[in-house]
């Protein structure tokens, strides 16, 4: 159960916003076409910021720094999103119609796609690689060290850490 936050800190939150709302969406703007876009993530900026527990701690010096760090991060969220989906959609498209999921099997189907490509991003790249080869496709730990000219212990403990961070990722 989250505490409800501070009347300081609601103040904080209250000041943040209306000083910097709208630089926030000029600096959104400069880097996205889509006003509607624009107005979520901007939106979703301040709706991050209420559910940190940062509010409390000290004041923010730069806040407009700390603002468009924030709107960055779901900057390069968004994007990575887009491609996704635009990759999946090319994927569907060289099916029949009549082969394609249903909406709603489409929509699991995006969420999921997403969520592996950033348990994927939040992997080292040998890792990933080395994780790739084993699970998709299909090689033995001996093969992939060979290939990667690396231990097969490194292999090993490669795929350790990867298996951590995806059990990480479920848990979490």
């Amino acid at each position: 159960m989250s505490a409800m936050p501070s009347q300081s800190s609601h103040s904080f939150t209250e000041s943040l916003y209306s000083d910097h709302h709208h630089w926030l969406k000029r600096w959104l703007r400069r880097r996205l076409d889509c006003p509607v876009q624009v107005e979520d993530l901007a939106h979703d900026t301040f709706v991050r910021i209420l559910k940190s527990h940062q509010l409390a701690a000290a004041p923010i010096r730069e806040p407009r720094s700390y603002l468009s760090t924030i709107a960055g991060a779901l900057l390069i969220d968004f994007f990575r999103r887009r491609t996704v989906e635009r990759a999946y959609l090319e994927a569907l498209a060289g099916l029949a119609q009549d082969e394609w999921p249903s909406p709603e099997e489409q929509a699991e189907i995006l969420d999921v796609l997403i969520r592996i490509d950033a348990l994927l991003d939040g992997l080292k790249p040998r890792v990933r690689k080395v994780f790739l080869m084993s699970q998709l496709d299909g090689m033995t730990y001996a093969d992939i060290a060979a290939r990667l000219d690396v231990s097969l212990r490194t292999v090993k403990s490669d795929m350790a850490t990867a298996f951590g961070h995806c059990f990480d990722m479920v848990a979490g």
